[in-house]
């Protein structure tokens, strides 16, 4: 009788577990990172849930010239916003499976 006493406390802990992941996951859609490349020049904004959101060029990098350094510019400071995201998504999801060896659990 006690075991499915456990069991049932077990689950109601997981259901609320799952409810507060679920509310974290809403709200890494609302957070945003911001990452930059060649000393500001380019900016790239990204969501919690690895949205784009707003790229800005800086109009002194653009040079007709050398099409490829800005190519480098967005490609870093994107590359550099979806790292931030990842920290983000861990720090605050991270706390859910902290202790638990789970496969496949961000």
């Amino acid at each position: 009788m006690n075991t499915m006493k456990n069991m049932g406390n077990m689950m109601k802990q997981m259901q609320k577990m799952q409810k507060q992941m679920m509310k974290a996951q809403e709200e890494l859609k609302e957070k945003t990172v911001e990452a930059t490349a060649g000393g500001g020049m380019v900016t790239v904004i990204a969501s919690g849930d690895k949205r784009i959101i707003d790229v800005k060029i800086n109009e002194d990098v653009v040079d007709p010239d050398d099409v490829d350094m800005l190519q480098d510019l967005i490609l870093a400071a994107t590359n550099e916003a979806l790292k931030q995201v990842d920290e983000l998504v861990e720090q605050d999801m991270g706390k859910f499976t902290k202790g638990m060896n789970i496969p496949g659990m961000f």
